[in-house]
């Protein structure tokens, strides 16, 4: 909670000087701000929830920087191939392309096998993903002031959408499949990929692509913008609880 009121602080006071000066030597503080605040804060939910902490800053600090560039320079590239040789992406490969990359860097030190608890997954996958979703958020933030032409009110709301979403969005989903890699780890003895693992991956790339098709959704009458709202919801709270699940269950085994 403390991370989160003071990045609120510094957010409101970059911003309202923004408006003050005009100077746009601001927008970067704003849309760095905005974009990381709900990402970086949800990564302190799993350090305060486990009792026996296992991974360390620096791990963290891998998966937070190389796992959100590297995931983000991965996704787009291969969304832009795929996207160029098909003619259109459809939301079910936007998923995967993204939910793979997301990965990339957790299986590192998976494979290494230095980090072995079921929390430890949760938190790399957490970690990684926040990187992601904060990238990736800065990059519509911005997209979204151009074409707006600086239309600070725009910016606000995709920072605002976004980053409220992302932990049950890009968080939730990669904290789930790294979750189930560290346990399934743990049932075996060794590194396996199973259909347990298959499974949550899969869920995890069905509720990306059911999340981005309900957000790209423009809907002509009331009725259809909530019955949107709601489905987004439903959603958001099933990535949740999917998490929130697996936080629980690692919590005990660690206490």
């Amino acid at each position: 909670m403390q991370i989160f009121v003071s990045g609120l602080i510094l957010l409101f006071l970059a911003e309202r000087t923004l408006v003050a000066t005009s100077n746009p030597n601001y927008v970067p503080s704003v849309i760095l701000l905005g974009a990381f605040l709900v990402p970086v804060t949800f990564v302190t939910y799993p350090y305060e929830r486990f009792p026996n902490w296992e991974v360390p800053v620096p791990a963290l600090a891998i998966c937070f920087l190389w796992g959100g560039v590297l995931g983000t320079v991965v996704a787009g590239t291969l969304e832009y191939d795929v996207a160029r040789a098909l003619g259109f992406l459809p939301k079910l490969v936007i998923g995967l392309i993204e939910e793979s990359a997301k990965l990339i860097i957790p299986l590192v030190f998976y494979f290494l096998g230095r980090y072995r608890s079921e929390a430890a997954g949760i938190v790399l996958g957490v970690t990684t993903a926040a990187g992601f979703a904060g990238l990736e958020t800065m990059g519509y933030g911005f997209v979204s002031l151009l074409q707006s032409k600086g239309n600070l009110g725009v910016l606000d709301e995709v920072l605002l959408v976004r980053g409220l979403s992302s932990p049950a969005g890009h968080m939730s989903w990669t904290g789930l499949v790294c979750a189930v890699l560290w346990r399934e780890r743990l049932k075996v003895g060794h590194a396996t990929l199973n259909w347990r693992v298959g499974g949550a991956f899969l869920t995890a790339v069905i509720l990306h692509a059911l999340w981005d098709t309900f957000a790209s959704l423009r809907s002509t009458t009331v009725v259809e913008f909530l019955g949107e709202v709601f489905l987004s919801l439903l959603v958001a709270v099933v990535s949740l609880v999917l998490l929130l699940r697996r936080v629980r269950e690692a919590r005990r085994a660690s206490a």
